[in-house]
């Protein structure tokens, strides 16, 4: 397999500073609507949380959106994640939304703020209750011997919950992600692609800049 013979031309679109809404939240949703709609996409809503460790070290996982308003992107997990702990040390993070069948990207950097109880325990309890099970379960990002410790545990919590409803565990949360710049991608024919950066001025206006390919 020769990996230098693998390309393709983007001749789907084009992106013009005439095109983008004024606000980048509208933009946004805007785009991820088409995501949605056209189901070239099996998970839409997928991004990619970018975080540094004590060490420098970058990390990336992908995790699902759950939120966004004009306030900024949601998404949750396990408070002793990697992800977590390293927001904590520095909560500078990256996101990443690849929907490559559209030749679309859209990349957001900004501060990550810790959720209120409220608003994770709403989420929480509109999961599937294997879901709420499985949050129990697991120490994310923590090492474990094998599968079947892990079903095991989950077969457990699964028994201690049986009845009634399961609460939130002290150790499970979320992350707002509240946006400083956004770029916008749009694959174009030539690699002359399509990019345009939303920067948040001090009083939380937006201007709009063209970028290199």
């Amino acid at each position: 397999m020769n990996l230098e013979d693998i390309r393709r031309n983007y001749t789907q679109s084009g992106l013009l500073e005439s095109d983008l809404d004024p606000s980048p939240f509208e933009q946004f949703r805007s785009w991820l609507q088409v995501a949605v709609d056209t189901n070239l996409n099996a998970d839409p809503t997928a991004m990619t949380v970018a975080t540094v460790g004590e060490d420098g070290r970058p990390s990336q996982r992908v995790v699902l959106l759950k939120q966004m308003d004009d306030k900024g992107f949601v998404f949750y997990t396990n408070l002793g994640s990697r992800k977590a702990r390293e927001i904590g040390g520095n909560n500078q993070v990256c996101l990443h939304f690849a929907w490559l069948p559209l030749e679309r990207q859209v990349i957001i950097y900004g501060k990550a703020e810790p959720l209120s109880i409220a608003e994770v325990t709403r989420y929480f309890v509109t999961r599937p209750r294997d879901s709420r099970i499985a949050a129990w379960t697991s120490r994310q990002s923590h090492k474990i011997g094998s599968r079947h410790l892990l079903e095991t545990a989950f077969q457990q919590i699964k028994h201690r919950f049986h009845e009634g409803e399961i609460p939130l565990p002290s150790f499970w949360g979320g992350f707002r992600v509240v946006p400083s710049d956004i770029e916008f991608w749009q694959g174009r024919e030539n690699r002359l692609h399509d990019r345009l950066m939303y920067h948040r001025q001090a009083d939380d206006s937006w201007t709009i800049e063209r970028l290199q390919p």
